[in-house]
């Protein structure tokens, strides 16, 4: 018997691999399977998203005389049918798992002492554990936290209408993914970064990104000193002496690994299961994977790990290869980024993207989006690529693994694109291979 712990990304997919072998598994879940993406981070942006995205584009079709108005978002209709639909999944979700064999135990928390397994109260036989137990919310300690009205994206479903003030704490991908949807939405929204808000892209995607904030206003560099409220929030204390009102605070602040129920496993300060690349922990027979080991707190990765992580429970040696991971960001348009790494020296190509799906309109406005490769003028190679439009979630997907292949800008002359696209980084690549020919001739 194999027990899996959590049935989220990670567990449910390895569970999945390791009963596709034949094997007994055992998936012990709490709450619901499909975990927090599902839930309460990735398919709640996609859904909160999409309705933003739509009054966004009658916004700019009314400004243009196409439209006579722009539609009017029932807040509480949109938490009502994502519920539903979010219900819905992790039904299908239910059925496709135990399809491939996987006994499924929900309400019960499957929990370890060392090599010990226990569900509740109860110690069970297992030949071996596949720990996913997931991460929860980091809450900074701030006065206030705790009062009514103050969200973080695991408790954001209580609230039942649109703030007219919403004070985002944070400034990461997260804070500006819901500002934009709220702002979409009509609340007036504030951003408070303790450092930089989106510090770590490249200064050219961040410039772009800001184009789809605007309107929210922004304070970088500002600390939080706390939040106030009798009953419930009513304003934001800034380091300083500004303070800021607010009908809903939201604290996009990171998050922590949920290791506390996997005792006598080496753990790093703030958690995090340690592992290896084959995804085993300190303990013999015991493996880990998803957000309990820690970054970079990615659906894909966490799949990735379970089902490296089942393959070696089932002793085909693999490893874990985290090269060409794409990571996106969601606002009006998608902002997807993927790199191998290890790209010293490389030379970086940026151009406008060229106007198709989703970005017609917005050449009124002189926008279409922006596209970003990073080519290694020895060899050729792409070794980065970004791509900020409509769609660019699924482009660099496949172009990060094809960069992880090896994948050339000359091999780029061999390729036919799908035509209309949204799709700049085929034109740099071309642009890039024509310079190098140039350079060698």
């Amino acid at each position: 018997m194999i027990i899996v712990i959590g049935g989220g990304p990670a567990g449910r997919i390895g569970a999945m691999r390791l009963a596709g072998a034949g094997a007994e598994v055992r998936l012990i879940e709490k709450r619901k399977i499909g975990g927090q993406c599902l839930h309460d981070r990735c398919m709640t942006v996609c859904a909160l998203n999409d309705v933003a995205r739509l009054l966004e584009y009658a916004r700019t079709q009314k400004d243009l005389g196409i439209l006579d108005s722009v539609p009017a978002v029932s807040y509480p209709a949109v938490r009502r049918r994502m519920r539903e639909i979010q219900e819905k999944l992790s039904t299908v979700l239910d059925a496709e798992t135990r399809r491939a064999g996987v006994e499924v135990v929900y309400g019960a928390e499957g929990r370890l002492e060392g090599d010990r397994v226990y569900i509740d109260d109860e110690e069970v036989r297992a030949d071996a554990v596949l720990a996913a137990t997931g991460s929860r919310a980091a809450i900074p300690d701030i006065p206030g936290a705790d009062l009514r009205g103050v969200y973080t994206y695991q408790t954001l479903p209580a609230l039942e209408d649109l703030p007219q003030r919403m004070v985002i704490v944070g400034g990461g991908v997260v804070a500006a993914e819901f500002a934009h949807i709220f702002r979409a939405f009509g609340s007036d929204v504030e951003i408070v970064a303790r450092h930089g808000l989106l510090r770590d892209l490249d200064p050219k995607v961040r410039s772009a990104a800001m184009r789809d904030l605007a309107g929210v206003g922004i304070r970088e560099e500002t600390a939080v000193l706390g939040i106030d409220g009798g009953a419930r929030v009513r304003s934001v204390l800034l380091a300083g002496g500004e303070e800021i009102e607010a009908d809903a605070v939201l604290l996009a602040t990171g998050l922590i690994p949920h290791s506390e129920p996997l005792q006598g496993l080496r753990k790093r300060p703030d958690g995090a299961v340690v592992v290896d690349e084959h995804m085993r922990t300190s303990v013999e027979g015991v493996y880990a994977a998803g957000d309990v080991i820690g970054p970079p707190y990615l659906t894909p990765a966490a799949r990735r790990e379970g089902v490296v992580a089942a393959e070696n429970i089932l002793g085909r040696g693999t490893v874990m290869d985290y090269t060409g991971i794409p990571q996106a960001m969601s606002l009006r348009y998608d902002y997807a980024v993927a790199t191998t790494g290890g790209d010293d020296g490389a030379v970086t190509l940026s151009a406008p993207a060229p106007a198709g799906p989703g970005s017609f309109w917005d050449v009124a406005g002189g926008w279409a989006g922006l596209a970003q490769i990073r080519v290694d003028p020895e060899t050729g190679r792409l070794v980065g690529a970004t791509a900020g439009v409509p769609g660019a979630s699924t482009l660099l997907s496949y172009l990060g693994y094809l960069m992880k292949r090896g994948i050339t800008v000359s091999d780029f002359d061999d390729i036919v694109e799908v035509h209309p696209s949204t799709d700049g980084v085929y034109g740099l690549a071309r642009y890039a291979a024509d310079m190098l020919r140039k350079k060698n001739e």
